[in-house]
């Protein structure tokens, strides 16, 4: 049976909501009078935030690793709470949440393309197929297989290095010759489960040509089939050889005509790897003297990164709103209301060590946020979680929005022992 032409249903069922998106999800469903539910497994329940506990309308308990499980688990939940709506916070379970909505009858994605918006691997042939302009790859087991491919394989130099599966920059590296390689693969097969709910990782690794320019990131948001673009955001990130989000800018500060172009470029990836019902972040990159954006990734979910907050912030739109309405089949409202500018930046320590101590300026526009406390590990900063926290700042201009955020970042004073 249908379940969403069943009468009161309110529902969105979240599977794993404890991420970056989740707060913005929970603020979005109270603008629209729906109940969130939550799909996890009991022990990570426990750690969850008391604002995200109480949030919640109810939770489903099962062991999201087992498909099989999860999936049976879900859907007597979901009927028998009038669920009418499904959404995952993180790319890894997006097919998961595709597949349930398909079981329930729900608008939801293409269950059959949904694996290529959580494998990189899956993905690079989605794009090949639907023709999205995309680096050109290839695919190995291994370092020594690595070494033959990039000797043959017309990739050139640099190349990158990503896991088939991972997310957050996590085992991503950008190598320049061939003495690096086995470190980067080694790297890009580091994990072989995704925490905190062990799910089984491919073990695979891409090999990538290096596309040169100017980063961005633009979300879609599609509604039985049919695309609806959101703002572009400019991503700024580390130059050596990990590359890690050091901030992003909305607006992008493109034009007119290439804005339209990245957006289109976006929406093209999302449909490629099947979203049909909810939201896409899309990644690209705009080589120099092209005018053509290239896409490096997309994912079938919200945006992390705190994205959500300031393109809200500069423009009015709630990604967050939108995105529920999709997954609920109605038509999202992407009409921005405000014209204005904000930008985050992130805190990442010189070196990993213990956090002796932490102190962000407080300056009118700005609001900061930390996540790690003093007497903890900070990581290594190659990937996203070195991050000790961010600043966020609001002005008319993308310029004094970000002149205003990296002054707070300068006058920042961390000391990591």
């Amino acid at each position: 049976m249908d379940i969403s032409q069943e009468p009161g249903g309110t529902g969105v069922m979240v599977i794993e909501p404890m991420g970056n998106a989740g707060r913005f999800l929970v603020e979005a469903a109270g603008r629209l009078r729906l109940r969130l539910y939550a799909a996890t497994h009991k022990t990570i329940h426990d750690g969850y935030e008391p604002w995200l506990r109480e949030s919640l309308a109810g939770v489903c308990f099962t062991d999201l690793s087992d498909t099989d499980r999860a999936l049976t688990d879900m859907e007597v939940f979901c009927r028998e709470h009038r669920v009418t709506g499904v959404a995952a916070c993180w790319e890894l379970l997006t097919p998961l949440a595709a597949l349930l909505a398909d079981r329930l009858g729900l608008p939801g994605n293409d269950p059959r393309l949904a694996a290529a918006a959580r494998n990189k691997i899956a993905m690079a042939g989605a794009f090949r197929s639907a023709g999205v302009p995309a680096p050109r790859g290839a695919v190995v087991t291994d370092a020594r297989h690595a070494h033959r491919v990039a000797a043959s394989a017309g990739l050139g130099w640099p190349l990158v290095v990503k896991p088939a599966e991972q997310g957050g920059s996590w085992g991503v590296s950008v190598v320049h010759g061939p003495d690096q390689l086995d470190s980067a693969v080694a790297a890009a097969q580091r994990y072989t489960t995704a925490r905190p709910h062990g799910l089984p990782l491919d073990s695979r690794v891409l090999l990538q040509s290096y596309v040169a320019g100017e980063e961005y990131s633009a979300e879609t948001v599609v509604c039985d089939g049919v695309p609806y673009a959101l703002p572009v955001v400019r991503k700024d990130t580390t130059a050596g050889r990990y590359r890690v989000e050091t901030g992003h800018t909305c607006p992008a500060g493109l034009t007119r005509e290439t804005t339209l172009a990245v957006q289109h470029t976006a929406a093209r990836a999302a449909l490629a790897v099947g979203v049909r019902n909810g939201i896409a972040h899309t990644e690209v990159k705009i080589p120099p003297g092209a005018g053509v954006p290239v896409v490096i990734e997309t994912g079938a979910r919200l945006p992390g990164d705190n994205i959500c907050e300031i393109v809200e912030a500069a423009t009015g739109v709630s990604e967050a709103v939108a995105h529920l309405r999709a997954v609920t089949g109605r038509l999202p409202d992407t009409t921005p209301t405000r014209d204005a500018a904000a930008a985050i930046r992130f805190l990442l320590p010189e070196r990993a060590g213990l956090l002796e101590q932490v102190a962000i300026p407080d300056l009118p526009g700005t609001h900061s946020e930390t996540y790690i406390r003093p007497g903890e590990r900070v990581p290594e900063p190659t990937d996203s979680s070195g991050r000790i926290g961010h600043v966020v700042a609001r002005a008319h201009t993308i310029e004094d929005a970000r002149r205003l955020a990296d002054r707070v970042i300068a006058g920042t004073r961390v000391k990591v022992n």
